[in-house]
């Protein structure tokens, strides 16, 4: 043959060598290799087809984060710390120390750990004790001798309503004491713990103190406990006491949980005990204390929470 010719089949077998580059494979694609350079298994365009597809799905796709919840919950809602600093409970630094010292529960479960978050509907109580996270308020007032227990008056006398009535939310009285009656009286906006300190059912006690003439015999005390016959039926105190004694006049305390009208008046008088002045002097769990009369003091959450532990909130 000539010199420098070459026969077909040796110049397709060059073209292929290494200077024309890797043998193509039967589908006209160049053979794959992984990472190390090794030849790897040729898969189906099919799948190649549909993986490419997921990724360009996954990628097109924006990012969602989850919300950061307890087990249960439905949405998002509030840290834990946050809304016990908002309650009153402390800074929120100090709420923190609470959770560490597992004295903050959610819903019965002791929490054990920080960035808890809760919803309006659960219930959260410090050392046993609820705390109101929502918009509720909670007065005590030292109710003057005529002042009217209701929130208006129609005739234009003082009422509980003339020492509220700068406030935004609408207060209402929790029970009532007769016009010449002084002592505590609770206002508040919470409809369900109103309800219950005045239902008979949770027998809430209120304590009063009484001024009376004397002499009194020794079993005034039993006979009162022992149930006095009024008009509308026995009427019983649960405690009573001689607190001061000067000549004929006496000042005694009677605790009882029934809320009937002038109840104590009403007793005392039966008994032949005609009543001077009264002042009522704790309601439940919350005493009068030094509070000057007329003057309206905000409840603190330790005391919201012994009234809602007494009735069963």
């Amino acid at each position: 043959r000539p010199a420098g010719k070459t026969s077909g089949s040796r110049r397709a077998a060059a073209r292929g060598g290494a200077k024309g580059g890797p043998k193509k494979s039967p589908q006209g694609q160049p053979p794959r290799r992984g990472p190390h350079g090794q030849r790897e298994t040729s898969r189906p365009r099919e799948l190649d087809a549909r993986i490419e597809e997921r990724n360009r799905e996954r990628h097109s796709k924006p990012q969602v984060k989850t919300p950061k919840t307890f087990p249960g919950a439905e949405e998002e809602g509030e840290r834990l710390q946050k809304v016990l600093a908002r309650a009153g409970m402390g800074s929120r630094r100090a709420c923190e120390e609470l959770i560490d010292q597992a004295r903050v529960e959610i819903n019965g479960e002791i929490v054990m750990e920080q960035g808890r978050r809760v919803l309006p509907k659960d219930e959260i109580k410090v050392d046993g004790l609820t705390v109101a996270t929502q918009s509720y308020l909670f007065f005590a007032l030292n109710k003057p001798a005529g002042v009217v227990s209701s929130m208006e008056d129609p005739d234009g006398r003082q009422n509980l309503g003339d020492y509220v009535n700068n406030r935004e939310t609408r207060l209402f009285h929790v029970g009532r004491l007769d016009t010449e009656t002084e002592g505590i009286i609770l206002l508040t906006n919470h409809g369900e713990l109103a309800h219950r300190l005045t239902h008979p059912r949770y027998g809430v006690k209120k304590t009063y103190l009484a001024a009376i003439q004397g002499p009194l015999p020794r079993d005034l005390g039993k006979r009162l406990k022992d149930g006095i016959e009024l008009e509308d039926g026995y009427a019983r105190a649960d405690h009573f006491r001689v607190v001061e004694n000067t000549g004929k006049n006496y000042l005694v305390e009677v605790t009882l949980h029934e809320g009937r009208k002038h109840i104590v008046r009403r007793m005392l008088a039966e008994a032949g005990f005609p009543v001077e002045k009264l002042v009522r002097v704790s309601f439940g769990p919350i005493p009068l204390g030094d509070q000057k009369s007329g003057w309206l003091r905000r409840l603190t959450n330790t005391e919201v929470g012994m009234l809602m532990k007494e009735v069963g909130l």
